[in-house]
């Protein structure tokens, strides 16, 4: 039995649809992140859990009770903003005990869990500094802290580390899974951020234009994405137009012009008709490249982008553009300019959208 359920869950304002008909599991325990780009109505979702937005149509229930036009204060979940919304004037140790202090804790049981909590978050020793005192990431904590401290049944996470930089947010990633695991609380996070979705969740649920278009696993999702939305905004993609000669067996055959024919993998029971147009996607690090003269596609190396340890060379070639991602070995890189091939091995082939007819 699913732990917190959204059924159809709907947000209208007038005319305007910002998100519809969202339904979603999640299992006692998990942690799960809403992925998608700004508008998308992941937050606006995040709200309707959280009690702060209304709902138009549909339910949201927690453990069996529908909690759908609960008030936000009665339905006990921990809430960690974008801003952290922590109280300037009150100390670190004040600010865990705030939610603890509304809901009438004695006064012992409240020193026992801020101590508990504070050592969860590394922070036991900067009790009595005020937010003003602290870096972004001990700030951060200090929010996370002041929502796991009344033991909410449901975590809910908005955007936590988007006010981070780049280092800081990466370690503060590990550091907020690890908590998750060893507390077990049930844990939805709100990001835009694919890297840090596909890290720290469990399951990751894509958004696009107030819907979800894939619920799945992170490496699921990223290496079966299942619509051209999903595998370009999840990564980068380099997309192969082409049609059907052959569907049987679980696979398809596809032509993509120049002399080059592609087999990929088909799950679904209904297959498309020979001639039916198709799109096939492979991930930029599933390509190689070869000698001039060598692999499947002659190209021209356009340009070239130094990521730390791996090079990113974006291709000319007869199929349009190709983006092609390598190890730096500590060699020296393909020139701009220079002729090249590019090779792929046959399982790094997917189809990424429904057939359609031409």
């Amino acid at each position: 039995m699913s732990f917190l359920k959204l059924e159809n869950l709907t947000k209208q304002y007038g005319q305007m649809t910002v998100v519809s008909d969202v339904s979603l599991s999640v299992e006692r325990g998990e942690f799960v992140s809403l992925l998608g780009p700004s508008g998308c109505g992941k937050t606006t979702t995040l709200q309707m859990i959280a009690g702060f937005t209304d709902v138009t149509r549909g339910r949201v229930t927690l453990d069996n009770r529908d909690i759908t036009h609960v008030r936000p204060n009665r339905r006990g979940l921990g809430i960690v903003f974008q801003s952290y919304a922590l109280f300037p004037h009150m100390s670190v140790a004040e600010n865990v005990s705030f939610g603890l202090e509304m809901r009438g804790v004695s006064r012992a049981e409240r020193v026992a869990r801020i101590r508990e909590t504070l050592a969860l978050v590394r922070l036991d020793k900067l009790a009595d500094r005020y937010p003003r005192e602290l870096s972004g990431g001990q700030r951060q904590r200090v929010a996370l802290a002041r929502a796991l401290v009344i033991e909410p049944p449901v975590l809910l996470l908005d955007e936590p580390m988007s006010n981070l930089d780049a280092k800081l947010r990466e370690d503060m990633q590990f550091e907020l899974r690890a908590i998750q695991r060893k507390v077990g609380t049930t844990t939805v996070m709100v990001t835009h951020d694919q890297s840090e979705a596909l890290s720290i969740s469990d399951r990751v649920v894509v958004m696009e234009a107030g819907r979800v278009t894939q619920v799945d696993s992170p490496y699921k999702a990223y290496e079966r994405p299942e619509s051209r939305f999903v595998s370009q905004f999840i990564g980068k993609a380099n997309m192969l137009e082409g049609t059907v000669t052959r569907a049987a067996n679980g696979e398809l055959c596809v032509n993509l012009g120049h002399g080059l024919n592609e087999a990929a993998p088909w799950q679904s029971a209904a297959y498309p008709a020979q001639g039916d147009a198709i799109t096939l996607c492979i991930r930029p690090e599933k390509l190689r490249l070869c000698e001039k003269g060598a692999g499947r596609l002659p190209a021209t190396v356009a340009s070239r982008f130094f990521l730390g340890s791996q090079w990113l060379y974006k291709l000319d070639s007869a199929l349009g553009e190709m983006l092609v991602c390598s190890q730096n070995e500590g060699s020296e890189p393909v020139a701009e300019g220079a002729t090249v091939g590019i090779d792929w091995s046959a399982d790094a082939v997917r189809v990424i959208q429904e057939a359609r007819h031409v």
